[in-house]
């Protein structure tokens, strides 16, 4: 093999500096791999060793980063040189600096060594002439200067000081325990945001958290989403009781952004986006389709990178508020099984979780790991009678559930995950990886009540011209022929103590039998049953390959697919009449992502001291985005339907309610491409100064070219402070979703529950309205931070965000549809436009400023037995809505341009989510013993209740949260684990509006709405 520049990137030197002292006497020589990363380097704690280490790669090409910034085989699992190794060498080194011959030595050898650098430059080795094996190679090299060789219990090399030996035979395997117990939960090697070296949360140049798998477990959550919305403050989830699909695939928030502004990574590869569009977003991510962050199985995480800052130079579309890497555990050998319980104090929510997870040798360096997730979880409720349903309790109508309508946590009948992580040298150049993630969720929950006397186009119908309602009966035999059915008003009055309606409600008569009201079916009105089967799955294979000349190679393929798979139950379709099924399959969605990538990287040597960082790639991309027509039932127009174009006037409603199916027109498949070039540059300028400069090019088949760049940069300061920053453009371009979808969902508007459609721009009656072609989001954005490091227990970073967006994609409030609209689009062909109260679509609709302050400081310390670990984390986030697209208005016969945002909605977008948010979390260790405290808090937010812009506006107030969790290790390989979220109970101040659609709290409470949840759990581990 032959070989290019030797370089050695400063990050190699500070991550490897960064490791415990532990790590270098368990340094050794390795063939062709990175030794000392190995699965206990990366979880021992980072402090400064008094005998600091140098990784030192003759190929620099096995630090070349993928495209999602992954070494080529830090992945892997240690493979080290037994000293025994029968290979013999020939060298020819003369007596010079050891930096130098130790350099030459692992030339020749075509070896990594490991060893202590600073030391190094100070010793002067001996000659070495002849064939020797490398164990003898270095013995003679060595002998007689301050260094020496040890073999572990392994038989593995490693180089250290001889002091050093002295020091590390007293320390005691209490200190080591105590030691990895300690480390902190953010400090650790990362590989996201940078195609260099990996390097720790306070060596970045950008803000980075790093959160080790054991920082996830140190709670109650059970899906990786809320793990990390307790660990990240600037990352907010909020549950969605009753949102459409938005309760199937709750959005996350990431810096204020909306959730598909944050771009996914797994193993550094780009991860694919949910099918699911978030019709009803919660203001803030209306009309977002990001990705489903809850289907990767926690268990199968070695850590989590979050880059909090803009990135789409690097990794492409939608990376403007971040990027999260999910890295997959890689051990090749051993695993654990965990089970886990719990509930909510209320008695609901009880969870049933087991986990599992296995590691395989895969020859002599290879490795499969696999994790295996099953999760039930039931609903809850927090929930009053609505004020509407007690009146009709009231008036003597004992059909009324109690409560009639359910707010809060959906029931997850079945949670499946699946994980599988490989790789394996395929020869001495060349490593072949490949992972993949499967998941199948089901998962169900409420809709709105719908009242037995005044849910339109069911049970009432009102004249537009008096106001009367009456009670909407089917005809059976054909109006105007046959027996003719009484006319009911409706009033305050109980219905089903009508005698018109009892003649109706007997069957045993002719005109009972002709005569039909779903009040026989339903006398107490009835609340849909929504949900879905979700099923989401990914595969990723490459190749890493070592080029002459120091290059390194990366080419790799990934497809992900993700499906959604809606049904509801519990309503009808109501112009079937009493042929109306129950139960509908009303359709579903997939999203189906292709991605090639081809990178190169090298380090080179130029005329700075530090050798400099290239990295080169081209992407292709191919999205597709299906939507598949529901039953026949769910979306027909029976011979009942209120529908004049066609002749059918008898006054219900066409759809399944609630719900209504994709009908046959509006199902198909739409694809988009997109080619993408970047490059990008890392260097030191100074020994202080570190530079990084990126840039992508990307041309997209519907909307045309993008480019977008970032600089950053790193001043050291100090030894304890150094300032850090970067300025960066961004994009995202819409999705094939949002250019294509047509849905229709019940939701509430100015005069209550009505069917909203919400239809893509191109669609005749967006036009209708006012539509215009999508174009991508634009973003600036600049970063400006502090890195303090006092020792090797306290570090703090402070940084400061500023993100301007332009043009964000979300849908419009929903637009009524005039007559004068309907009787247009009639004319045009669209007769289906008289089904719709009102219609949105997706637009770029205005532009924001959102700016913030992220705080993360960690200290750890001993107290007499007890090793601690504090960590202080805080996020306040500001968004301001600084433009507002105006649309012509015709109003008294003038046409006036006027926004489409409400004040509510506007006020959503900018107070929703809580500016302030922290979290303080105390962790502690003793022998077999384990604590973590943390305590939560989340500031005011605003909600505009049910989405309405009516007048429900609701300022909830700062709520604090505390969690506890003691773990014991009752015997070597099983733990047992109790502890508690929120345990004081706490809870969002009482909804003001609780008895206009039964919510006892506010729904978008940052908090939750659940209250204190208790559970206990048992790990065992096998070797």
């Amino acid at each position: 093999m032959h070989y290019g520049n030797l370089a050695i990137s400063r990050q190699t030197k500070k991550a490897i500096e960064k490791l415990h002292a532990r790590a270098c006497s368990a340094g050794c020589v390795s063939h062709k791999t990175t030794a000392c990363f190995s699965n206990s380097a990366f979880a021992a704690p980072l402090h400064i060793a008094s005998s600091v280490c140098l990784f030192l790669f003759i190929t620099p090409s096995l630090y070349a980063q993928d495209q999602g910034g992954s070494t080529l085989k830090n992945s892997q699992p240690s493979t080290t040189l037994p000293a025994s190794a029968p290979d013999a060498f020939s060298f020819s080194i003369p007596a010079q600096n050891a930096n130098e011959a130790l350099t030459e030595l692992a030339k020749q050898a075509n070896t990594t060594l490991l060893f202590p650098f600073d030391l190094a430059k100070k010793v002067t080795t001996n000659a070495l002439k002849g064939t020797f094996t490398l164990s003898e190679a270095l013995a003679q090299l060595l002998e007689g200067t301050e260094l020496a060789v040890v073999a572990d219990e392994n038989g593995a090399l490693s180089i250290r000081s001889r002091a050093s030996l002295t020091a590390q035979s007293k320390q005691t395997d209490d200190d080591e325990q105590q030691d990895d117990e300690g480390a902190n939960g953010l400090e650790k090697i990362a590989i996201v945001g940078s195609r260099n070296a990996p390097r720790s949360a306070v060596d970045s140049a950008v803000p980075l958290d790093v959160i080790g798998a054991d920082k996830l477990s140190s709670q109650g959550n059970s899906d990786v989403l809320s793990m990390l919305s307790v660990m990240v403050p600037s990352l907010n989830v909020n549950d969605q009781p009753i949102n459409d699909a938005s309760s199937l695939v709750r959005p996350a928030n990431l810096r204020g952004m909306s959730s598909d502004h944050t771009l996914l990574l797994l193993n550094g590869k780009r991860r694919h986006r949910s099918a699911v569009i978030t019709f009803l977003g919660g203001g803030l991510s209306d009309g977002a389709q990001g990705p489903d962050i809850s289907v990767i199985p926690a268990y199968a995480l070695k850590q989590v990178e979050v880059l909090r800052d803009g990135a789409s130079a690097q990794y492409g579309s939608d990376a403007i508020a971040g990027v999260i890497n999910f890295v997959l555990k890689d051990d090749r050998e051993g695993g654990s099984v965990a089970l886990k319980v719990g509930g909510y104090s209320e008695g609901d929510g009880e969870l049933f979780q087991i986990q599992l997870n296995k590691g395989f040798g895969l020859g002599e360096s290879g490795f499969l790991n696999a994790t295996a997730e099953y999760r039930q979880q039931n609903g809850t409720s927090r929930s009053v009678q609505r004020g509407d349903a007690q009146m009709l309790i009231d008036q003597g109508n004992s059909f009324i559930a109690s409560p009639s309508q359910i707010w809060g946590a959906l029931d997850v009948s079945e949670d499946i995950k699946l994980a599988l992580n490989a790789g394996a040298d395929l020869s001495a150049t060349s490593h072949f990886y490949s992972f993949a993630t499967a998941a199948r969720r089901e998962i169900n929950g409420g809709f709105y009540f719908r009242n037995p006397q005044t849910r339109e186009g069911v049970f009432s119908r009102t004249d537009p011209n008096t106001g009367e309602s009456r009670l909407i009966v089917a005809d059976l035999d054909g109006l105007n022929s046959g027996i003719a059915c009484p006319s009911i008003s409706l009033s305050n009055d109980n219905v089903l103590e009508d005698p018109d309606y009892q003649l109706i409600a007997d069957n045993t008569t002719a005109l009972g039998a002709n005569c039909f009201a779903f009040n026989e079916w339903f006398p107490g009105g009835f609340t849909p049953r929504f949900g879905g089967t979700i099923t989401d799955a990914s595969v990723a294979m490459g190749i890493k390959h070592e080029l002459p000349k120091g290059w390194a190679m990366d080419i790799s393929a990934t497809l992900g697919y993700s499906d959604i798979e809606y049904t509801i139950s519990n309503t009808v379709n109501p112009s079937l009449g009493p042929q109306s099924p129950t139960t509908f399959s009303p359709g579903g969605v997939s999203q189906v992502e292709r991605t090639l990538n081809l990178d190169f990287t090298k380090l080179i040597q130029t005329i700075f001291d530090d050798p400099v960082s290239i990295a080169a790639g081209v992407e292709w991309r191919k999205e597709t985005y299906f939507q598949k027509a529901g039953d026949e039932a769910s979306y027909i127009a029976g011979p009942f339907a209120l529908e004049p174009p066609v002749g059918l006037s008898e006054g219900f409603s066409i759809g399944s309610n609630g719900f209504p199916g994709y009908q046959p027109q509006s199902a198909g498949h739409w694809s988009r491409s997109n080619w993408a070039a970047y490059a990008d540059v890392e260097f030191y300028v100074t020994e202080a100064w570190q530079l990084g400069l990126a840039t992508r090019a990307e041309h997209f088949s519907d909307f045309g070219p993008t480019f977008d760049g970032k600089l950053s940069t790193r001043y050291t300061l100090s030894e304890e402070f150094a300032l850090r920053g970067s300025v960066n453009t961004g994009f995202k371009a819409p999705t094939v979703g949002q250019s294509n979808v047509i849905n229709v969902t019940t939701a509430y508007g100015v005069n209550g529950l009505e069917d909203q459609a919400t239809l893509p721009p191109t669609d005749l009656i967006s036009k209708q309205l006012g539509a215009t072609p999508l174009k991508p989001e634009e973003s600036v954005n600049f970063s400006l931070g502090v890195v303090m490091q006092a020792s090797e227990n306290f570090f703090a970073t402070l940084d400061y965000f500023n993100i301007r967006l332009i043009d964000r994609i979300s849908t419009t409030s929903a637009i009524p549809l005039t007559d004068n609209d309907v009787n247009a689009l009639i004319a045009q062909g669209r007769p289906d436009a008289a089904r719709y109260n009102s219609a949105k679509y997706f637009t770029n609709d205005f532009d924001t400023k959102t700016q913030g302050i992220d705080l993360v400081v960690n200290y750890n310390f001993a107290l007499g037995d007890w090793s601690n670990s504090v960590l202080v984390a805080y996020n306040w986030t500001d968004t301001q809505v600084e433009r507002v697209s105006l649309y012509p208005v015709l109003s008294d016969g003038e046409i006036t341009l006027l926004p489409n945002l409400t004040e509510a909605r506007i006020r959503m977008l900018e107070d929703n989510l809580p500016a302030h948010r922290g979290s303080i979390t105390l962790e502690q260790s003793k022998n077999k013993w384990a604590m973590t405290w943390r305590l939560n808090y989340y500031g005011k937010f605003y909600e505009d209740h049910l989405d309405a812009s009516a007048g429900l506006d609701i300022y909830g107030s700062a709520l604090t949260t505390f969690d506890a969790q003691l773990a014991w290790n009752v015997l070597p390989d099983i733990q047992l684990t109790f502890g508690a979220q929120n345990i004081f109970d706490a809870l969002p101040d009482e909804n003001p509006f609780k008895g206009e659609v039964g919510a006892l709290y506010p729904p978008t409470s940052p908090g939750g709405i659940n209250g204190a949840f208790y559970y206990a759990g048992v790990e065992y581990s096998f070797k």
